[in-house]
């Protein structure tokens, strides 16, 4: 059985798998918050999935590989990042080691770039983890296949971060979502929330977490507290989070329809890497019927 957004979507041991995919999340960046800064906006992610599918893939251009040129248009054509975000992401990358310049024995003045190794093993475990939580869902086996076969990730990558980067539904699955996403950090705020979730009852309007401290959030996550407490606020106004009682006194809850925006990225998301996997490999097996899958109505 094809893993479509659609039936994702309406999987309750999916979702019950992305609660803990996002405490994965929250895990690797406390461990590492430089490297996983990446990945706390969608930003900086969609920027780094563009820079691998361009180290990966030959696009046609006659300068093949990374370049820093070729990374700006892609990043602009795209509408990921204005022209001096893009430049300052590569500066970062090269600053902090994730990215580096290959020797052009040519001399040439215009040099190809190249993730380091540091970056990605970071992208491979993310590779990894996403495959690891397919195989949970359908009893697949792509994760030990691609342990097998770990030069697969430089096929398949490509087609993965350019699915992703061309789906509106990926890059704005609701206005909630959109909030928490773009903002620096708000990503793995985001991932953070929904991690503090024990289950989901799709029949409650609001779930609620327990206390949550802005002070741990600021520290945990590099956020400064005047963007997260502004942050919090526009979420609270549009009625996606807020507080049983005092506001951050009381216990700190999550509306259904954020819930949903959450769940709907990561069904798309994952879809677009089983889709990847199914052109390079063929179908999964067909999982025996789970009770799990449940009506998408909300």
């Amino acid at each position: 059985m094809a893993l479509t957004a659609e039936n994702l979507g309406s999987n309750l041991n999916f979702l019950m798998s992305v609660l803990g995919y996002a405490r994965t999340m929250v895990t690797a960046y406390t461990e590492n918050p430089r490297m996983s800064s990446v990945f706390a906006s969608q930003q900086r992610w969609l920027m780094a999935q563009a820079g691998y599918a361009l180290h990966f893939r030959a696009t046609g251009h006659e300068q093949q590989g990374l370049y820093a040129r070729r990374f700006v248009d892609y990043v602009l054509k795209h509408e990921i990042a204005s022209h001096n975000t893009a430049v300052n992401f590569i500066q970062e990358m090269l600053a902090y080691r994730y990215m580096r310049y290959i020797p052009d024995p040519a001399g040439r003045r215009t040099r190809p770039l190249e993730p380091t190794e540091i970056a990605t093993e970071q992208f491979v475990k993310w590779f990894y983890t996403h495959l690891l939580l397919l195989d949970g869902v359908d009893g697949g086996a792509r994760m030990p296949t691609f342990m097998d076969r770990p030069e697969i990730f430089a096929t398949l990558q490509p087609m993965i971060a350019t699915a992703i980067i061309t789906n509106n539904r990926v890059r704005h699955p609701g206005e909630t979502f959109d909030l928490f996403t773009w903002a620096n950090s708000g990503g793995v705020v985001m991932d953070y929330l929904i991690s503090r979730l024990d289950t989901v009852d799709l029949s409650v309007e609001r779930s609620v977490i327990g206390p949550i401290s802005f002070g741990e959030l600021c520290d945990s996550f590099l956020i400064s507290r005047t963007n997260l407490k502004r942050l919090m606020n526009k979420a609270s106004q549009m009625q996606s989070v807020g507080w049983t009682g005092a506001a951050g006194k009381s216990d700190f809850w999550i509306s259904r329809s954020f819930i949903r925006e959450y769940w709907d990225y990561q069904a798309e998301k994952f879809a677009i890497i089983a889709a990847a996997w199914e052109e390079i490999f063929g179908a999964q097996p067909e999982p025996a019927p789970k009770p799990e899958l449940i009506s998408a109505v909300l």
